[in-house]
């Protein structure tokens, strides 16, 4: 019998063994993924549990060491959009709008990805390439209007964005959002605050279930998706150790 859900199944074939990927389990902070394994040899079933690529920031957070983190651009939710980590390539397929490249001496900048190389970044010395956006600041002006969102965003969020004051010097900001505590920000509230404190580059990371800051061993907001309080699976962090 297979674990629920059935839908969206992976299904791997080796030479003797047959991988059926189902339903989720969870220990601890750390999710795991269901392997039903049938062996053709001998006929019969057995159990494994990997490790699920998506983890909660503190867990991320916590293996790595991190003193602070923040969610990064949740690139694992789609199949487009330019990543590169740590100067390696994993994705050069074009999204549709901006990309925060960081450079090995700390410069932030803003690319639009249809009319950008994703290596041609990385022979000019880009060592992280994210993929969310819309880029917020550039040289030092709001470029955001006043009704601009993301997809189908409301016009206030928990947000997550970044932006540099000079090369090594940033700026991360993480506000809650979709409570009755704090309603959130628009993207052109969040461009201000940036704007406020001197940003010449700024970009908007993924927001909403996703925003969530760790400092120091623990998480210090409230995440929520409006549906549900704590903290959403991620692809991805940014974090300094």
């Amino acid at each position: 019998t297979l674990t629920s859900p059935r839908m969206n199944m992976a299904v791997a074939q080796t030479p003797q063994r047959i991988l059926f990927a189902g339903g989720i389990v969870t220990w601890g902070n750390v999710g795991t993924e269901r392997v039903e394994v049938l062996d053709l040899v001998t006929n019969t079933w057995s159990v494994e549990y990997l490790s699920r690529p998506r983890l909660n920031l503190a867990a991320v957070s916590y293996n790595n060491n991190a003193l602070f983190a923040v969610n990064g651009d949740y690139y694992g939710f789609r199949d487009y959009g330019f990543v590169v980590r740590n100067g390696t390539l994993y994705r050069d397929t074009a999204g549709s709008g901006d990309a925060l490249v960081i450079y090995n001496d700390g410069t932030l900048s803003s690319v639009t990805e249809k009319s950008s190389d994703a290596q041609a970044l990385v022979d000019k010395g880009a060592v992280q390439i994210l993929s969310f956006g819309p880029s917020l600041i550039e040289s030092r002006k709001i470029v955001v209007g006043e009704n601009t969102e993301v997809g189908k965003a409301m016009t206030s969020n928990p947000r997550t964005a970044i932006g540099m004051i000079s090369p090594l010097h940033y700026i991360i900001i993480v506000s809650d959002g979709r409570t009755d505590e704090s309603k959130g920000l628009s993207l052109y509230e969040l461009s201000e605050v940036l704007f406020k404190y001197n940003c010449t580059t700024a970009y908007n990371l993924d927001g909403g279930g996703s925003s969530t800051m760790w400092f120091n061993g623990s998480v210090i907001n409230s995440p929520t998706d409006g549906r549900s309080d704590g903290e959403r699976k991620v692809s991805d962090i940014v974090y300094i150790g």
